[in-house]
């Protein structure tokens, strides 16, 4: 797995849907610890648009990743 995400990203739900519907993103990061209702459409946005979803164990795995201290339940790469 990756160790740490490098490049441009957004964390957090909303800010990942926002960027998609704007028509950015690469790679989804989706923390399989999150809440289903919440990400759930987050995937099917992502993949309406062509964003490649990865799964990461754990939230504070995901935030670990991102460089903060909190966890996350999403974060897209642009």
């Amino acid at each position: 797995m990756v160790d740490r995400l490098l490049g441009k990203k957004v964390i957090g739900i909303k800010q990942c849907k926002k960027t998609i519907k704007n028509g950015k993103g690469i790679i989804l990061y989706i923390a399989k610890d999150a809440d289903e209702k919440l990400v759930n459409p987050l995937v099917e946005l992502a993949r309406e648009h062509d964003v490649e979803v990865k799964y990461v164990n754990t939230m504070k795995e995901l935030g670990r990743m991102c460089g903060i201290e909190v966890g996350s339940a999403a974060t897209l790469v642009i």
